[in-house]
């Protein structure tokens, strides 16, 4: 069997030509290693997840001409996976309860690392275990890895070895310890990004994981993961950022052009393909 890789969108919004660039990268590598090309709907986002946006995605990308193999797999149906995951880490006793809200993090978090955002300062990691029942029985919280206590948990023969492979970058040495503790179960949902793309990638076999460069620190978190659950580590393949004509990237938040108003607008996706093949924004057609 070739490489398997994935798409893995998450249906809170319509996808854009960022998107395509990944989808076509990540399904070009597949078909050209005798492989196979999964699609992962990561649903998980209870406030933000639409079902119409799943459907988008599908149309998407039928209209690209980028065919899966297999059937669609949805987070939101993997749950008891991520619920044995933080079960294993928590009987190792490396996750705390953290029930900081977002502002009390911003007030007292050290500086962004990357592009990861505050980092956590430990707050509750404090807490005494009598404190954390008490609290955890009245307010909301998350999970947090204990990430010192991770690093140290590994036995010195696995330390070394937390490498990976990226296409571009070559062999990095995982370093995780600069993003702090980070939330593997939000107080809104019952996994965070971290923890269910590390599960879903190991249970579905992808040899071969094309996503943003935007996502490269992530990756120092999910090499260390796949350390603590005994899982294998993937080739990365980290690709450069489509960009708009103003150099910013291309961002459901920014107001970038969806693929469904590109085709309402008579876009041909035979030369949008080409063009996103050739690392180039296509021009957009519009109705003006």
């Amino acid at each position: 069997m070739g490489i398997i890789s994935r798409f893995a969108p998450s249906p809170t919004g319509r996808l854009h030509l960022g998107h395509a660039f990944s989808a076509v990268k990540a399904h070009d590598l597949a078909r050209a290693n005798d492989g196979h090309f999964l699609l992962r709907i990561e649903d998980i986002d209870p406030g933000r997840v639409r079902e119409d946006h799943v459907a988008g995605i599908l149309e998407d990308l039928a209209w690209l001409g980028l065919a899966w193999d297999g059937e669609v797999v949805r987070q939101s149906e993997r749950l008891p996976l991520y619920a044995a995951a933080l079960d294993r880490l928590k009987a190792a006793g490396l996750l705390y309860p953290c029930f900081c809200t977002r502002a009390e993090i911003a007030a007292s978090a050290s500086a962004p690392h990357g592009n990861v955002g505050p980092v956590y300062p430990g707050t509750c990691r404090a807490l005494t275990p009598a404190e954390r029942e008490m609290r955890m029985a009245n307010e909301a919280h998350c999970w947090r890895l204990d990430m010192q206590r991770a690093l140290a948990s590994l036995s010195p023969s696995v330390t070394p070895g937390l490498w990976w492979d990226d296409e571009v970058a070559g062999w990095i040495i995982a370093d995780p310890a600069p993003q702090g503790d980070v939330v593997l179960a939000r107080k809104d949902a019952p996994v965070s990004y971290h923890l269910a793309v590390t599960v879903d990638d190991a249970a579905q076999g992808v040899t071969d994981i094309v996503r943003g460069a935007d996502l490269f620190e992530a990756t120092h978190v999910h090499r260390l993961l796949q350390a603590l659950l005994g899982l294998p580590t993937p080739a990365y393949h980290h690709h450069d950022l489509l960009t708009g004509p103003d150099g910013r990237r291309l961002a459901k938040r920014d107001g970038a052009q969806s693929l469904a108003e590109l085709r309402e607008n008579g876009a041909d996706p035979v030369t949008l393909i080409e063009a996103l093949r050739a690392g180039r924004l296509p021009i957009a057609p519009t109705n003006a």
